[in-house]
């Protein structure tokens, strides 16, 4: 096992949308970022524009949903730079909408895998070389829906998110003595390719989600990117087990 010097950052699911501005900013933050995903052609570009940034990275294509997959890379990862010092458990997804009476236990189990048991897996493998990590750190991401439920047919999705909150501070409380923050962040909405569709269908129910945002804008990228980049940072060393809101007020409502 040889450790390498630079701090060692893993980014899931960051091929796109706030994963990728994610990845970006921890790699202008002197990280060398590793990018998961599932879209290897999609990696392989992403990988490039880092790399044409002057930022180190790499990429290991792996299904988060998928428990060997994530175990035997994330393992391989650690090995390799003898250590992790930062986990980032983005991957995740609507997957789809479904009422609960007309839901497969197929779409259940599919929705609570891909939001809270990659969560899970990610961070079980990585806990052994977080442990050997400067600062190290574990921050995954919740969503307003662990709040609210979900809007129709979103339900499940919620119930995955909120499951999100609390295995943060479990693992917050379980790692605390190994010196491993956890924190949550919970973005509002972030005019990302997640909204792709009704953007392009419906451009004006889409613009008019800022009219619900205390700060009248829809969230960037970048606002995520930014909180991300301060809760694993030394300035961040006594925060841990805490969610925070990146919504410009939009889970108070206006």
């Amino acid at each position: 096992m040889s450790k390498l010097n630079g701090k060692v950052a893993i980014i899931t699911g960051a091929t796109g949308g706030i994963g990728f501005e994610v990845a970006r900013r921890l790699g202008t933050d002197g990280y060398t970022v590793i990018l998961n995903g599932i879209d290897d052609a999609s990696g392989a570009e992403k990988l490039k524009q880092l790399k044409d940034a002057g930022i180190t990275a790499e990429y290991y294509g792996f299904d988060v949903t998928k428990e060997e997959e994530v175990t035997e890379n994330i393992t391989k990862i650690g090995e390799k730079y003898g250590k992790i010092d930062l986990l980032v458990n983005n991957a995740g997804g609507l997957g789809g909408r479904s009422r609960f009476e007309e839901m497969t236990t197929e779409f259940y189990r599919f929705v609570m895998a891909l939001n809270l048991d990659s969560v899970f897996y990610a961070s079980r493998a990585a806990i052994p070389f977080l442990k050997n990590g400067e600062h190290p750190s574990i921050i995954n991401f919740t969503s307003n829906a662990s709040w609210t439920a979900g809007g129709p047919g979103a339900g499940i999705y919620g119930t995955s998110k909120a499951g999100v909150h609390t295995i943060t501070r479990a693992l917050a409380k379980d790692l605390a003595e190994y010196g491993i923050r956890v924190n949550a962040v919970s973005p509002g909405t972030i005019d990302t390719p997640f909204h792709a569709q009704i953007k392009s269908t419906k451009p004006e129910v889409f613009a008019s989600w800022a009219n619900n945002i205390m700060l009248g804008r829809l969230g960037q990228p970048e606002d995520v990117a930014g909180v991300i980049s301060f809760l694993a940072s030394k300035d961040a060393a006594f925060i841990t087990a805490e969610t925070i809101q990146i919504g410009g007020g939009q889970a108070l409502g206006i």
